[in-house]
Formats: structure tokens, C-alpha cells, sequence
């Protein structure tokens, strides 16, 4: 049982886990991003961050 609660709590790390990456973008898409994040009061990349979990889980569509 106690084998178990180990596997469960490294399984819930891995999947909350963060990690760095890099994209590219044109300099107009990043501005409205920053601008858009300082009105949120949130950094640029959590923005981004939040973007595409939203998009992951359904919340925001690429059609409209």
C-alpha cells in the first residue's frame, strides 16, 4: 500500500511537472502578448502558459 501512495505522488509530479521551451513568433504577436499580460497583471509567459492549457482542455478554439 505504502508502494502504491510512493508511485501515485511521483505519477502526480511528472504530470504537473514544467518545462521550458522555445517558440518563435513575429515581434507583433509577442508586443500584443505583453501588453495583454501587463493588463492581466500576470508575466507574458504564464499568459502563454494559460493559452495553451485552455486550448488543450477545449476551453478555446483555433476556429474562432
Amino acid at each position: 500500500k505504502k508502494e502504491k501512495k510512493e508511485y501515485e505522488k511521483y505519477a502526480r509530479y511528472s504530470l504537473n511537472k514544467q518545462r521550458r521551451i522555445n517558440i518563435r513568433m513575429t515581434e507583433r504577436d509577442l508586443k500584443k502578448i505583453r501588453a495583454k499580460a501587463i493588463e492581466e497583471g500576470i508575466p507574458y509567459q504564464s499568459l502563454i502558459s494559460m493559452l495553451i492549457h485552455k486550448y488543450n482542455e477545449g476551453k478555446v478554439s483555433i476556429n474562432g
